[in-house]
């Protein structure tokens, strides 16, 4: 290392010398990792199970829950939320986090987008934490409104994404259109609820993908959940996927959440797992990440800001095989959210921010993954946070 940046990499046992100004950290063989971006939280809903009641299952049931909750939220209240879950976040060893923030209509930002950017900036330096805006899809009907959003998106800053919730429940394509449309004019990266449901009908993504291309929209969508494909027939799925393959596209798959919500039904047992077709999808060159979701609120009671567990859970879900060697990537690869994606990616000049396993193997990893060493600038991260 040098300074607090990687000035080399060497294969385990392969003797090194340090160079002038450069100084060696010896990991004995333990398994590194990039410190980790998780793409897809709800920092403002994150811990508020605890104060309802019953949730009916399901989606549908978990959005009512969380409705009838955000009339009591406060500045306070989001805050004290959020710290939390940052805090959990950079325990386990997150550099970058991207938080969705619900957006009533096409009025003025909600409370949290105010409390959570001025949260992004304490925390600045430390983990950098993008905030997408969660508007449901009629938000967006005409160009004016789209225009209007997409305006007070950009005047956030330069780490605030366009978002939508996009469903069969509220689907218009030139909704979709106007969307994409207003994001290129104010230069904007997109980031899409994209058919988060187990209609095989749905067609969001099918749709974006060819509105990117007819289009020419240059800057980086990210399609989150894409559940849909997993109910289709295998033509439709893969004739969807084809059309995503070579777009500035990256998918995100939620295995907690889409576990739990999926296919819900009180007294019955689910049939589907509601994941996205991510081998399908790696197949045909199309980033991939794994993240987060909702943690400990309606819609997903289990959650965690641990990216581990997140890899546990989709391990399981979707048969990974060797997740260390084939998979960790989808938990590291921030470069996977910009518009231009890194090919191939090298750690040699960044800064030495990594996670270390010293206790886990690459077979059964990310079990053995709780014990973990995490570096800062290649120093041992401190065990206050930072706000």
């Amino acid at each position: 290392m040098q300074g607090t940046k990687i000035a080399s990499l060497d294969v385990h046992h392969t003797p090194s010398r340090a160079s002038a100004g450069t100084h060696d950290w010896h990991l004995a063989g333990a398994l590194a990792l990039p410190c980790f971006v998780d793409a897809h939280t709800h920092l403002d809903k994150a811990y508020t199970l605890p104060r309802m009641g019953a949730v009916r299952p399901g989606l549908l049931g978990a959005i009512e829950a969380l409705s009838a909750d955000r009339a009591t939220w406060t500045a306070e209240d989001i805050r004290a939320r959020a710290t939390r879950g940052l805090r959990a976040a950079w325990r386990a060893g997150t550099r970058r986090l991207r938080t969705h923030v619900d957006w009533d209509g096409p009025q003025a930002p909600p409370l949290a987008w105010h409390v959570l950017a001025e949260m992004a900036q304490a925390w600045r330096g430390h983990l950098d934490v993008d905030q997408v805006s969660l508007i449901k899809l009629p938000g967006f009907d005409s160009r004016e409104q789209a225009d209007a959003l997409a305006r007070q998106v950009a005047l956030t800053g330069p780490r605030a994404v366009l978002g939508a919730f996009v469903h069969s429940s509220n689907w218009r394509e030139s909704a979709l259109r106007h969307l994409l449309l207003a994001a290129q004019r104010w230069n904007l990266d997109v980031d899409l609820h994209v058919d988060e449901e187990l209609d095989p009908r749905a067609c969001g993504l099918a749709t974006a993908a060819r509105i990117v291309r007819e289009i020419g929209f240059a800057n980086r969508l990210v399609c989150g959940h894409a559940c849909a494909l997993a109910a289709q027939d295998e033509d439709t799925a893969l004739r969807t996927l084809d059309a995503v393959s070579g777009l500035p596209i990256t998918l995100v798959a939620l295995p907690a959440t889409n576990l739990l919500l999926q296919d819900a039904a009180t007294g019955r047992t689910p049939r589907q797992r509601g994941l996205t077709l991510v081998h399908e999808a790696r197949a045909r060159g199309i980033p991939v990440l794994l993240a987060s979701d909702n943690v400990q609120d309606p819609f997903c009671r289990l959650g965690s800001f641990d990216p581990l567990d997140t890899m546990a859970v989709g391990t399981l879900a979707g048969h990974l095989d060797s997740p260390f060697d084939r998979w960790s990537d989808s938990l590291c690869r921030g470069d996977w959210l910009e518009r231009t994606a890194a090919a191939p990616p090298t750690l040699v000049g960044q800064p030495a921010d990594l996670v270390v396993f010293s206790q886990a193997d690459a077979w059964s990893w990310p079990a053995g993954g709780t014990s973990r060493t995490v570096l800062r600038g290649g120093r041992r991260q401190a065990l206050e946070t930072p706000a």
